[in-house]
């Protein structure tokens, strides 16, 4: 029997290929899902709240925020009231590139499942939820 976690990584491996082919080269999967939660946010979010949402610890959000700042897709300021707070906003230039990334996105998790029918993408889904929620890191 294989080992679950071998597959895990196998599956892992299998997205990043697909990601670099279909979504992107230059935006990584953990910098759009920061991306994607300021998407909603109009008035941005703190840094930690923004690591909370998209489950990166703070070391990890830091050298996200750091690269996406960078490349002039969000915004930094210190919070008005709390100076010790980054509040984090999506830039007009990140969120064209939301809109360039996202449906390629699409593409790229139906190429990930294609052997899967609606049913087993829908266990799937429902399997990892379960895993990643019983191992999640607060």
């Amino acid at each position: 029997m294989l080992h679950p976690g071998h597959l895990l990584r196998r599956a892992l491996q299998a997205m990043n290929l697909l990601w670099d082919e279909e979504v992107s080269q230059t935006v990584t999967s953990p910098q759009f899902a920061t991306l994607n939660a300021l998407l909603c946010e109009p008035h941005g979010l703190d840094q930690r709240t923004l690591g909370s949402r998209v489950s990166l610890d703070r070391s990890t959000m830091a050298d996200v925020v750091s690269r996406l700042s960078a490349k002039g897709l969000i915004s930094t300021e210190r919070d008005a009231r709390d100076g010790r707070r980054k509040a984090i906003t999506l830039t007009a230039k990140g969120a064209a590139v939301m809109q360039n990334l996202i449906p390629r996105t699409h593409v790229m998790t139906g190429r990930l499942v294609r052997a899967l029918d609606e049913r087993e993408r829908t266990e799937l889904l429902r399997l990892l939820k379960i895993i990643v929620g019983t191992n999640e890191r607060t």
